[in-house]
C-alpha cells in the first residue's frame, strides 16, 4: 500500500493482500530417492496450458524472460540450501493475479512453488530450515532472498531471478492480516504494528494494463532505482568509515543522520550517479519511511481519512519526482480516482507500469469502479483495452488448503 522501493534499503512499508491469488495443486514424484527421475518437477499453468520440467538441482539452468524462471530459482535455491534426498514433484497452479501488473504475480509464484516443494520435502523438518528459519517473517526474508539471489543467515545465495528486489511482496503474502494493513520495517522483516481497515471501506485497484515487465530494458530502469540507493549507502559508508549494512540502518545510526546524509550525498562525486540524484533518491526513502508511513498510519487508526489522503498522495509525489518509475497512465489512474472522489490514491509496485489502488467507501466501490474504467478508457484507448479494475479488501496471507 505504501513504502515504494524502501523494503531491499532497510526501510518501510504498510501491506496488505488483495483477495485474488494463485492455487496450487502438488503430487509428489514416486520412486526410490536415489532415483533421478524423483528429483524431477513437472509444473502446469492450467490457464495458459503452458509447462515447464526442471530438476530439483543446483545446476538446473536459468530460463531469463520466462516464468517458468522462478520455479527453476526456487528449485535451484532448495538444492542449494538444504541437504539430504530431494523428492519432486507435479504441480499445477491456477492464478487470477494480473500478470505482470505490478501486483506481485512473480513473487507469489515463487512463494506457491516453494510451499508446495517444502510441503513434499518437509523442509521445516530439516536442521538447515530450524537454525534459520523460525517465523513467517523469516520465511518472507529468505524468500526475498531467493529472488535476489543473496545469502539469508547461514543459507547460502545463488543466481536469483535478476532483479535487485527486497521482500515487501513476500512478507504480504506470507503475513497479511485479513480487514488489517501491516506495518513492516525489512533488513531484517520486522512486524511493526496492525492497523485496522476502517470498516465501511474497500480497495479498487486498476491494472494500468501497461505491462511492469521485469525483463530486458525494463529490468535495467528497476535495478537502477535499487542500484542508486546502494550508491548512496556506499558514498556514506566511504565518507564516514562504517559499515552499515542498510540505509535503513544508517538513517537510524543517529539522531542527525538523516542530516549528515544529506550532507555526505550533497558532495559525493561518482561517474555513474550525480550527487543531486543521490541525494533525491535518499530523501524519498527516507521520507517514505520515517514521516509519511507512521503518519499514514496513525491517521488511519484514528479515523482521519482526510489526512490519510494527503499523506499517500505525497508519497505518489515522491515516486513520480524521485523514483521517475511512473508513466501517464499510472499518474493519470492517480488523478482520475482522486477526482472522483477517492479518498486516496497511489501507484504501487516497481513501477514503469502496473497498477494503481484507490480507497473508497464499500458502498460506492462498484460505481466507483465503472467510472474509474470509463475515464481511463477515454483518456488511454489503447491500454484499457488490457487493463482490468476489480475490488478487493485486505485479504489473508497465504494458507494450506
Amino acid at each position: 500500500m505504501l513504502g515504494k522501493h524502501t523494503d531491499y534499503g532497510g526501510g518501510r512499508s504498510l501491506l496488505c493482500a488483495v483477495e485474488r491469488g494463485i492455487c496450487v495443486l502438488a503430487h509428489p514424484r514416486e520412486g526410490a530417492p536415489a532415483s533421478p527421475a524423483v528429483r524431477h518437477v513437472r509444473i502446469r499453468d492450467a490457464g495458459s496450458g503452458e509447462s515447464a520440467q526442471l530438476d530439483l538441482s543446483a545446476d538446473v539452468a536459468a530460463a531469463p524472460g520466462r516464468w517458468s524462471n522462478y520455479p527453476i530459482t526456487v528449485a535451484r535455491r532448495i538444492a542449494t540450501n538444504f541437504s539430504g534426498s530431494m523428492r519432486g514433484a507435479d504441480i499445477v497452479f491456477a492464478s487470477d493475479i494480473p500478470h505482470a501488473a505490478g501486483v506481485s504475480s512473480s513473487s507469489a509464484l515463487v512463494v506457491a512453488v516453494f510451499l508446495a516443494l517444502s510441503a513434499v520435502n518437509d523442509l521445516p523438518a530439516r536442521v538447515e530450515y530450524a537454525d534459520n528459519i523460525h517465523t513467517p517473517e523469516d520465511l518472507s526474508g529468505y524468500l526475498g532472498a531467493v529472488e535476489n539471489g543473496l545469502d539469508f543467515k547461514a543459507l547460502r545465495g545463488q543466481a536469483g531471478v535478476g532483479t535487485f528486489g527486497g521482500s515487501e511482496d513476500h512478507t504480504a503474502i506470507l503475513c497479511a492480516r485479513a480487514g488489517s494493513l501491516a506495518q513492516y520495517s525489512f533488513c531484517p522483516v520486522t512486524f511493526e504494528r496492525a492497523i485496522a481497515l476502517p470498516s465501511g471501506l474497500t480497495f479498487v485497484v486498476a491494472a494500468s494494463g501497461v505491462r511492469a515487465e521485469k525483463t530486458r530494458a525494463a529490468l535495467a530502469k528497476y535495478n537502477d532505482v535499487s542500484r542508486r540507493l546502494g550508491a548512496g549507502l556506499e558514498c556514506w559508508n566511504r565518507a564516514t568509515g562504517r559499515a552499515d549494512a542498510s540505509m535503513g540502518a544508517a538513517l537510524s545510526s543517529s539522531p542527525d543522520a538523516r542530516v549528515r546524509i544529506g550532507s555526505v550525498l550533497a558532495l559525493s562525486h561518482r561517474a555513474d550517479y550525480a550527487a543531486e540524484s543521490l541525494v533525491e533518491r535518499f530523501e524519498q526513502f527516507a521520507a517514505e519511511t520515517t514521516d509519511i508511513i507512521p503518519a499514514a498510519g496513525d491517521a488511519l487508526a484514528r479515523g482521519d481519512l482526510a489526512t490519510f489522503g494527503e499523506l499517500v498522495a505525497r508519497s505518489q509525489t515522491g515516486a513520480e519526482r524521485a523514483l521517475h518509475n511512473q508513466i501517464p497512465e499510472t499518474i493519470a489512474l492517480v488523478r482520475q480516482a482522486r477526482a472522483l472522489g477517492a479518498i486516496a490514491a497511489s501507484a504501487f509496485g516497481a513501477g514503469f507500469g502496473g497498477s494503481v489502488w484507490a480507497l473508497v467507501e464499500s458502498t460506492q466501490a462498484d460505481v466507483f469502479r465503472h467510472r474509474w474504467a470509463d475515464a481511463y478508457a477515454a483518456a488511454f484507448p489503447e491500454s484499457a483495452r488490457h487493463a482490468i479494475v476489480f475490488a478487493t479488501r485486505a485479504g489473508p496471507s497465504a494458507a494450506r488448503l
